[in-house]
């Protein structure tokens, strides 16, 4: 449990759903505290090749405290997940010490704010997730291709992009794609925020510059988040 009073200055937007989505840059997340975190990322056991490494965490917001909930495993339909639907995932908690950092604590409080006016769950699943490319092999940010996640609300937080082209976010109207409603490649400090049933949602492979690797780093955030039916 975390007591967000402790930090001062928290945004607080005036969110509303009158906008579908939300592009913001926030000045007052340093990312350079949270990016190491990304350096110790187990691999996503569900996908082949080992260039997508993943944690999850949930939470809730009560009055002025942060509280992480107790371990939950993901789950998505195939109606959401072509690739990985109806598998029971699970995944690593978070770090403890990146919980305690204020700019993580920031960025939960943000997402909460959008989550209080535009859906009546409290729970935010954090899916912190490290895409790494190589010069010989691509890396996929969204092996699902075009599609929903079956929420109410995602957010994507960038935290670090090093060594990579690509990796543009795309929202459409149509899961067939067509012309985008937005195309932004997302650097560090933006937070790109959207109903989830009003988008489909999709992001291009990463491609190494050079010959080490190349990594891209975000924090995905849901509202709420997504569990086996004998967890919800």
């Amino acid at each position: 449990m975390v007591n967000l009073s402790q930090s001062q200055a928290f945004i607080k937007p005036e969110a509303n759903c009158l906008a579908s989505y939300v592009l913001e840059f926030l000045t007052a997340i340093d990312v350079k505290p949270l990016q190491p975190s990304f350096a110790n990322l187990p691999a996503d056991p569900y996908l082949e090749g080992g260039y997508r490494l993943r944690r999850l965490s949930h939470f809730t917001v009560d009055s002025d405290r942060l509280i992480k909930q107790p371990h939950r495993r993901l789950f998505q339909s195939r109606q959401y997940n072509p690739l990985l639907g109806d598998v029971v995932r699970e995944y690593d908690e978070l770090d403890n010490e990146l919980i305690q950092l204020e700019g993580f604590q920031r960025l939960v409080w943000e997402f909460f704010q959008f989550c209080q006016a535009c859906s009546p769950h409290k729970e935010i699943g954090v899916h912190q997730i490290r895409t790494t490319a190589s010069s010989e092999k691509l890396g996929n940010p969204a092996p699902e291709g075009i599609h929903r996640d079956g929420v109410d609300l995602v957010g994507i937080f960038s935290v670090n992009r090093h060594d990579v082209d690509g990796a543009e976010t795309h929202l459409y109207s149509s899961k067939e794609g067509g012309q985008p409603v937005l195309s932004k490649v997302l650097h560090p400090g933006e937070f790109l925020i959207f109903k989830d049933d009003q988008y489909f949602h999709y992001t291009s492979p990463i491609r190494a510059i050079g010959f080490g690797q190349g990594t891209r780093d975000v924090f995905v955030l849901t509202c709420p988040g997504l569990f086996p039916p004998d967890e919800e």
